[in-house]
């Protein structure tokens, strides 16, 4: 009996020095909520009006590289602090404004939903405030958007379209959802589709050497040239004589960044249907295969008239980036 008494007690004893370690993990938290790139700004009204919020809207309502019409990186919503209470606190990305001491910032993971990332950015008066905003927006962007893409990529997973044959083709997968469809199919070039009102979301895979996009002459001007070839080749427009070029009146964007932990080209502009009137945003990743001696080349564009174009590209983003290499 002595003994029992000691075990419970040592068990007793166990749990209740854990208990400050899993009290925060074994919470039950809800489902985050929100569409896709709503960002909620929880600030006061005085300060959403003034110099702050614009800053904030400068800064996270700023228009996204490569669209044909201004769009902004996130839509922005706001709400006084004492309205973030309840339901409206399981937005998925939120950014909090203090006016308090210190300045500086604070990240939330799945504070009061999950999954959900919060950002409380601190400062003693407008002056700072500002001065905190324009110093870390750059690196909040990317973690707000990280968040984003994740999401949308869970989203994506829940009706995945069952495909081999890219991973027969090209050895590699991409998940993209089951109303996509391919659109057309050659030797060393794939073409998958998706109606959308009044329009089309389209993806493009295909290779090319290494030294077609990395030679004397310039990385964006070597991509330019390589999609327009194969937009020559390949993807005709409506009109005879017609096919899909890289817009000439605005140069494309260019950034390095990784797929699958590969070396990436990401290029982002416009594209036109030479010889017709057609156009609308694309973002391409030219893939560093070192071992194959080729670019696999990652392309999604959009054809949709008269609206807004952000979260097409920003779903296309999301399938292209989840590219696995065998």
């Amino acid at each position: 009996m002595k003994r029992s008494l000691i075990l419970l007690a040592s068990v007793f004893l166990i749990f209740s020095c854990n208990d400050g370690k899993t009290k925060k993990e074994s919470r039950i938290l809800s489902d985050s909520s929100g569409n896709i790139n709503q960002l909620t700004v929880v600030i006061e009204n005085d300060l959403w009006e003034g110099e702050v919020g614009e800053a904030i809207r400068t800064n996270f309502a700023a228009p996204v590289d490569g669209l044909p019409q201004e769009e902004p990186l996130f839509s922005l919503s706001q709400i006084p602090p004492e309205t973030f209470s309840g339901f409206v606190r399981n937005s998925r990305i939120f950014l909090k404004i203090e006016d308090s001491t210190p300045k500086g910032m604070n990240l939330f993971e799945d504070e009061f939903a999950r999954p959900q990332t919060g950002v409380v950015l601190m400062g003693d008066n407008s002056e700072e405030l500002v001065e905190v905003i324009n110093e870390k927006s750059d690196s909040i962007v990317k973690l707000l958007k990280k968040t984003e893409l994740t999401e949308k990529q869970r989203r994506i997973r829940k009706s995945l379209k069952k495909d081999e044959a890219l991973s027969e083709k090209f050895g590699l997968t991409l998940k993209f959802p089951s109303a996509y469809r391919y659109a057309k199919e050659a030797e060393n070039f794939s073409w998958i589709r998706k109606e959308i009102p009044k329009g089309s979301m389209e993806i493009l895979v295909y290779e090319v050497p290494i030294n077609q996009i990395e030679n004397d002459s310039s990385v964006i001007a070597n991509i330019i040239e390589m999609r327009d070839s194969i937009g020559e080749a390949q993807i005709p427009g409506r009109l005879k004589g017609s096919y899909m070029i890289t817009e000439k009146a605005y140069a494309p964007y260019l950034f390095e960044t990784e797929i699958d932990g590969k070396f990436a080209y990401e290029t982002r502009g416009t594209w036109e249907v030479a010889n017709d009137f057609m156009a609308g945003p694309f973002v391409n990743y030219a893939v560093k295969d070192k071992e194959n001696n080729r670019f696999v080349i990652l392309e999604g564009f959009v054809f949709s008239p008269s609206r807004g174009k952000r979260d097409n590209i920003f779903e296309l983003d999301a399938i292209l980036q989840s590219a696995e290499f065998e």
